[in-house]
């Protein structure tokens, strides 16, 4: 199957019914993508596939082929994302491990909506944290919001 993963056409052999996750962790080298609960619900495997927030512990690869996905890696593009840059100043992770889930499902939440109130942001962000960092989650996602804005 192709993928074009963060700006790469890249192929894998793969099983067309195996997860996402295991497509661009175990084959394609691409371990920003966490595994966390297997059954969607946490969203540490969050990736964007044509900039849609998607579970990829259940997504399975064929849907995902010839499709533009983004990951972790990819976010900020060789420089950190206004959203890195904003959970750093607001020093969001403790653990660390859901962040590359949670920044993935901020950015597509700031490309639909760049603006979020409070409850926009906590519809939207249902990634699971077991740190319970959410106030510095919305925190983070406003100044991003901001620092987006101001850069236009």
């Amino acid at each position: 199957m192709e993928f074009d993963v963060n700006g790469r056409r890249l192929s894998a052999d793969a099983d067309p019914d195996m997860p996402l996750l295991w497509v661009l962790r175990d084959l394609l080298g691409l371990t920003g993508t966490k595994y966390g609960c297997g059954i969607g619900a946490c969203g540490a495997c969050t990736v964007l596939i044509d900039g849609r927030a998607v579970r990829s512990c259940v997504f399975a690869a064929r849907g995902a082929s010839g499709k533009t996905i983004r990951t972790i890696e990819g976010l900020g593009a060789g420089r950190l994302h206004p959203l890195q840059r904003a959970w750093i100043g607001h020093q969001v992770p403790q653990c660390g491990y859901c962040q590359s889930g949670m920044l993935i499902a901020a950015a597509a939440l700031l490309a639909q909506n760049p603006h979020p109130s409070d409850a926009e942001i906590d519809a939207a962000m249902t990634n699971i944290c077991r740190c319970g960092t959410y106030p510095r989650v919305r925190a983070a996602i406003h100044a991003a919001a901001r620092a987006m804005r101001d850069a236009l």
